[in-house]
């Protein structure tokens, strides 16, 4: 059946033809093609390929039909069976030989296919882009799998590292080359049989001692696990430069306040300290540090909440975890998804920006000493000159010396929808609300591995210590600073949309470093709005502490923020009954109404009877039902 030619249409025109040629190469009439903003993937016989952008750039058709390419290969060349029955059980060990296989298929297709080969050049220059390739400076920081499997592509088509890796194997040519030019001989020889084939890449990873490593470090752990006596490591232990953080600092004080009895004063108390609730008249001053102490506290008989080590921590800019092509892409792709939701969306926003607007008519005051020079009342000076002039004042508009934070929720039960809504109804409130001159921050957040990531991998290292606390590595994302206008923060919205971003979600002190960057500021008014969908889950903390303990701790920053700072702290919950933890809340069934929702709450929080009322009389709570 011929291909439907649309002119009109140029993307869906190239997605038929990519997909038709995968099929073609590929030798699979029945493989299924899908494009989506995620990061490329094969499964069986259906491939995920990237999204191009909208005007097609030679550049981005490049590495989509790359990708296109790499999975067709795969597909005709690549005998699963032959692979899992030669495959090495060590992940080291693992990785290379995936690695050195999918160079064997890929050679095979460059070496008959001109075009193959450019695209699949273009594909795996921005894989190198993307994972940062340039930036590594050490041996260390070098992914040993990915090293073997660009000096296999180089021994089997000839072909050079792309140019942002070319440093990367550079630090490992020499070592590796002299154990292994051997077997990157043999592999070329044996291209065309892949049993023959996966024999010599088990060679390589024999002269390589992988597999003698991998069986080490298993060992090594199996001690560890063995040994009850493990020391936990200090409570106050350093972060490194890019993974301080402020939840972090605060994480520790709540342990230290949690440990004493409720009669019992601190040092640092006495010194100055502000203690929430205590006798400072300046604890609402804009700019203190204002920290939970001995007001935070933990149930009797339960460890305090803490973290194991916040050494790989880290508080990153959204436009730092991606290249800005990619950024671009994601940002369209968003826009593309909600085109149309945005004009409901917008409306909503339109009245909340009436509304706001409505309450800055200026008001003066009069016959001041200083100012600006009243005309009106020029008459009088004409008349009689000794009458002195008359100055007038602005007052100052108090929804205008105002600042919200919208923290969401990043964990892998966002994707899809959820997150997509989120992301673009952020985006539009923070336009709406910056024409209103409001200033508005966006922060994320998630962790930087499922399941735990290094702090884990630091907890079995040292013993497996009883009640180790949070053990995974928190990643904190500013999508948009205060201060940072909406234009130059347009497209950052768009990584919500990266599949490898949403992980797990430690709500606690995800919470507590949004309150400590608002509190900081200087606005009269500080609104922190929390957007989830589910409870605080870590695997990693939760199978190794109390079931409740993620949860118990984000009760506890809930309970101490609502009685005792001046942040105003308002929550939606999609799918999930939030009323439970906030006492402002509301929860909403749909994904859909979440733009609304927020128009909504925040205009009840700029009506001037909300701002008398004051925080914290719980007013507002229900749950809205889908339409």
């Amino acid at each position: 059946m011929a291909v439907e030619r649309r002119p009109d249409n140029p993307i869906e025109e190239f997605r038929q033809v990519t997909a038709a040629a995968l099929r073609a190469i590929a030798r699979e009439p029945e493989a299924s093609v899908a494009f989506s903003p995620d990061q490329p993937a094969l499964s069986g016989a259906s491939a995920r390929l990237t999204m191009p952008a909208r005007d097609l750039p030679p550049g981005d058709v490049a590495v989509v039909r790359g990708e296109a390419d790499g999975f067709a290969l795969k597909l005709r060349y690549h005998d699963a069976a032959v692979h899992a029955a030669r495959r090495p059980q060590g992940p080291t060990a693992r990785a290379v030989f995936d690695a050195v296989e999918q160079a064997r298929v890929e050679a095979l297709g460059a070496r008959t296919m001109a075009g193959v080969q450019s695209n699949l050049a273009a594909s795996l220059a921005q894989q190198c882009r993307q994972r940062g390739y340039a930036r590594v400076h050490t041996k260390e920081e070098a992914p040993l799998a990915d090293v073997v499997g660009l000096l296999a592509r180089e021994a089997l088509t000839g072909e050079a590292p792309p140019s942002s890796a070319r440093r990367m194997v550079d630090l490992w040519r020499a070592s590796l080359e002299g154990k292994v030019a051997k077997d990157l001989g043999e592999l070329a020889h044996n291209l065309g049989d892949q049993e023959r084939y996966a024999d010599t890449a088990r060679q390589l990873i024999r002269d390589l001692a992988l597999e003698e490593q991998d069986a080490a470090e298993s060992e090594s752990e199996e001690e560890n696990s063995e040994n009850e006596e493990g020391e936990a490591p200090e409570n106050g232990e350093a972060s490194d430069a890019e993974g301080s953080s402020a939840a972090a600092d605060m994480a520790r004080e709540m342990q230290e306040g949690s440990g004493r009895e409720g009669g019992e004063s601190d040092a640092s108390d006495a010194e100055g300290e502000m203690m929430p609730g205590g006798g400072d008249d300046d604890a609402t001053r804009p700019g203190r540090s204002m920290r939970p102490r001995g007001d935070l506290r933990n149930d009797r008989g339960e460890p305090p909440y803490r973290a194991f080590t916040t050494q790989f921590d880290e508080i990153v800019e959204a436009d730092k975890l991606c290249d800005s092509q990619e950024l671009a892409r994601l940002r369209m792709h968003l826009d593309q998804q909600l085109a149309h939701l945005q004009g409901a969306v917008t409306r909503l926003a339109n009245r909340l920006q009436r509304k706001l607007m409505a309450k800055q008519t200026r008001a003066w005051d009069f016959d001041v000493d200083e100012g600006l020079l009243d005309t009106a009342r020029l008459s009088r000076v004409v008349v009689n000159p000794v009458y002195p002039l008359s100055y007038k004042v602005e007052r100052e508009t108090e929804f205008r010396d105002t600042v919200v934070t919208l923290l969401i929720d990043n964990s892998g039960s966002m994707r899809g929808r959820p997150i997509t809504v989120a992301a673009m109804s952020a985006d539009i409130l923070a336009r709406t609300l910056e024409r209103c001159g409001v200033k508005v921050e966006i922060l994320g957040f998630t962790t930087r591995a499922w399941k735990g990531g290094n702090a884990r991998e630091k907890w079995l290292a040292e013993g497996k210590p009883a009640n180790p606390g949070r053990l995974n590595d928190l990643r904190h994302i500013v999508y948009k600073a205060a201060d940072a206008p909406w234009r130059r923060a347009r497209k950052s919205l768009g990584l919500m949309l990266r599949e490898g971003i949403l992980k797990e979600n430690i709500d606690g002190e995800a919470l507590l470093w949004a309150h400590t960057r608002l509190i900081q500021r200087t606005e009269q008014r500080r609104i922190l709005m929390v957007i989830s969908d589910g409870a605080p889950v870590d695997d990693s903390t939760l199978s190794v502490n109390p079931g409740n303990y993620l949860e118990r701790h984000l009760r506890d920053v809930i309970r101490w923020i609502e009685a005792h700072s001046p942040v105003e702290l308002v929550a939606i919950g999609i799918g999930h009954d939030v009323t439970r933890y906030y006492s402002r809340a509301v929860t909403i069934v749909d994904a859909e109404q979440l733009g609304g929702t927020m128009m909504e709450k925040l205009t009840e929080l700029f009506e001037e009877n909300a701002a008398a009322s004051g925080r914290g009389t719980g007013a507002g709570r229900r749950v809205a039902r889908a339409r």
